[in-house]
């Protein structure tokens, strides 16, 4: 057998690698008694310090990494500048790493920064991101990582979200009150806790406001902007067509004026439209959409502000935390206003 890790070490013992690195380095924030556990089981498995790594994790890069699903979304460009300006006051570099929404390119991405090339990470998953063990292998290398916006559940660290259920309860609650009679939902992923959070308040103000759940009504959308129009263009010829549409990304969006266009359904007439976007151009679509909009500089700006806070304690730990910012309904024209 090879030499032991620290990974190995804190298995054995039912511990962090966090903490049987500090317990390693005589710490004072580690216990005489669990210190004794700790060295006693790395003579027993003749465990040898890598001094290569060791150089690794005690080097500052003075830069952090931000892993993105895309930057097309408006979202996330505001997010971007809520960073940069947490991270130019704090004289740090940003690098943005895009996974296009996808798991595979995703892990390889974090895989890397096992090597120290990055002193911190603010991460929002891609849309096919269902298992969380590559993000956990890069916390327990002690690199610190913040969540916002898509987050998995699963991972001890903080992450900065916006009220997603109340946002698609109050979406769909709106659409109700403008007359609307089946709402149908447009999904991004089947696995995303935004996504799934959204719809969530959708369904809960379906039957909060007496009308029936049909699974039939929530449509699984993909990350082809052509695939996708065509989806909703089908949604949109059915006898039994919706009167109402919740976009719950902002790429859902233009396929659904472009699918109204072309089968000459009128907007907020025939169909209203509702979508989670900070597009700026919202207002001068025609109709004006009508949309959620995230907090996406605050909620940036948050999420670095917590991982600079780790990082200035030189802890290599973020508190488990989860902060919410609240978004905004704004009524436009699209939903009969």
């Amino acid at each position: 057998m090879g030499n032991p890790t620290i990974k190995i070490l804190a298995k054995e013992l039912n511990l962090s690698v966090a903490s049987v690195s500090k317990a390693l380095r005589d710490s004072h924030e580690i216990s005489n008694k669990t210190k004794q556990k700790v060295l006693a089981l790395a003579r027993q498995m003749n465990y040898v310090p890598n001094p290569y790594a060791s150089s690794l994790r005690k080097r500052v890069s003075k830069t952090i990494a931000v892993v993105l699903p895309e930057v097309a979304d408006s979202f996330f460009s505001q997010a971007i500048n809520g960073i940069e300006a947490v991270a130019q006051e704090k004289g740090y570099h940003v690098l943005i790493y895009l996974t296009h929404e996808s798991f595979a390119r995703e892990k390889a991405i974090l895989n890397e920064f096992k090597s120290g090339r990055v002193d911190g990470i603010l991460i929002s998953v891609s849309g096919e991101t269902s298992d969380s063990k590559h993000i956990k292998d890069v916390a327990e290398e002690g690199i610190p990582l913040v969540f916002f916006d898509r987050v998995c559940e699963d991972v001890d660290t903080a992450r900065i979200v916006t009220d997603d259920f109340e946002s698609g309860y109050n979406a769909t609650s709106h659409l109700i009150e403008q007359g609307c009679k089946k709402i149908a939902f447009l999904s991004i992923s089947a696995s995303l806790s935004i996504s799934n959070n959204r719809m969530m308040g959708y369904k809960k103000a379906l039957k909060a406001h007496k009308m029936k759940v049909t699974e039939a009504d929530i449509i699984l959308c993909s990350n082809d902007s052509d695939e996708n129009y065509r989806t909703i263009k089908d949604l949109l010829k059915k006898k039994t067509r919706p009167d109402g549409i919740i976009a719950s990304v902002e790429k859902l969006t233009a396929g659904v004026y472009r699918a109204c266009k072309d089968l000459k359904l009128i907007i907020p007439g025939d169909v209203k439209l509702i979508s989670f976007t900070n597009l700026q151009t919202a207002l001068i679509l025609n109709p004006p959409l009508t949309t959620i909009t995230q907090p996406a500089f605050e909620m940036g700006k948050a999420a670095a502000s917590l991982l600079f806070k780790a990082l200035d304690k030189q802890s290599h730990e973020v508190k488990q935390e989860t902060v919410v910012i609240p978004s905004t309904l704004t009524v436009r024209s699209s939903t009969g206003s």
